[in-house]
């Protein structure tokens, strides 16, 4: 087996594993234990061999091992229908290579769990899908020294230029869903977006803002909340935001999810959708239109980033030119959650 340096290295640009092992000052059997992903390493010795198989540039040839027709794709977690539509696109794409998919499920929303790579260098996919915010550094290292090519479906997040990345127009999706609010004569429009620490999240509620200021509608901070992006966080804050003295007379939550949690809210209260209160989500889930009222929403191309996110792998895996960065545009669809308040004044500028 041999590792292809890279040119300003030694004058004959090849080393054997043996020559690593060497550098490493460990014996032949260890480096191999690295390459193939087994446990009984210490951690700082697995650090410095990969560290050294990072710098000379290894790539697996096909006679080093021979790798599984697989794609990896991993979550934080598994049980929204926000999930599958991912799952969909990275199947369309592996099918047409003749390859699976393999989904595991680690860590947080911002990164997979430590334990999580050992795993897939054993399994040695062709490449890894993640949907994540980003991807550490260890991660990263050990990822190329088995040239095992990977790229993030990134609605959440702004990943570093050197990850490979698919993301989508999170500011623009808030500004299309809060101005088709606003087109419809609501003033007191409320937000309920996901998690506070996540870029999506904020760039919603960024376009939301700049949607109010525009229109010249100041924002009341106390109709601007932080959800989960599942039903259940969209149900507590619209409850809350619904007891108030004076509630709003619409809510955009940021996803579909929160969406249906909204519309439960209204229902508890004997609030009418969209007579009583108008209501837009977020993504565009299958689900949207067969909520009762069907939901007006936003649709952000999960199932087309996903086929985008496993396309890079493909080409990268080839050893062809990929773009760091694609970013997909949102669109508004507009069904029946929505409605025009009843002698409203007009807009300036609408």
């Amino acid at each position: 087996m041999l590792l292809t340096m890279r040119d300003d290295d030694e004058p004959t640009g090849r080393v054997t594993l043996a020559q690593v092992a060497a550098k490493a000052g460990v014996s032949l059997s260890t480096v191999s234990k690295v390459l193939n992903g087994r446990p009984d390493v210490s951690a700082p010795t697995r650090v410095r061999i990969e560290s050294l198989l990072d710098a000379h540039g290894y790539r697996r040839t096909s006679a080093a091992a021979s790798e599984a027709p697989l794609i990896e794709l991993v979550f934080h977690e598994l049980e929204s229908t926000w999930a599958m539509e991912l799952i969909r696109g990275v199947e369309n794409v592996a099918k047409s290579a003749g390859a699976s998919v393999v989904l595991t499920e680690s860590g947080t929303r911002h990164a997979p769990g430590p334990e999580w790579i050992d795993g897939v260098l054993r399994r040695r996919p062709l490449g890894v899908v993640l949907v994540f915010s980003t991807l550490p550094d260890e991660l990263k290292h050990k990822l190329r020294s088995r040239a095992i090519p990977f790229a993030i479906v990134d609605p959440a997040g702004d990943p570093e230029p050197d990850v490979p990345s698919v993301g989508s127009a999170n500011w623009a999706g808030g500004l299309a869903a809060t101005r088709h609010l606003i087109e419809l004569g609501h003033r007191r429009i409320a937000i309920i977006s996901g998690p506070e620490d996540m870029l999506c999240s904020l760039a919603r509620v960024d376009g939301f803002r700049s949607a109010m200021s525009m229109a010249g509608i100041e924002v009341d901070p106390e109709l601007v909340r932080f959800g989960d992006f599942h039903v259940q966080g969209g149900f507590q804050h619209a409850e809350t935001l619904l007891g108030h003295a004076e509630p709003p007379t619409a809510i955009f939550a940021g996803s579909d999810l929160q969406g249906l949690g909204v519309l439960e809210a209204a229902r508890v209260r004997g609030l009418r959708v969209p007579t009583d209160l108008s209501v837009v989500g977020y993504d565009d889930i299958p689900l949207a239109r067969w909520s009762s009222p069907a939901l007006t929403t936003v649709h952000q191309p999960l199932r087309r980033m996903a086929e985008t996110a496993a396309q890079m792998v493909l080409r990268l895996r080839r050893g062809e030119a990929t773009e760091p960065r694609i970013e997909l545009g949102t669109e508004l669809v507009v069904r029946h959650s929505t409605a025009r308040v009843p002698d409203a004044d007009p807009v300036p500028g609408t």
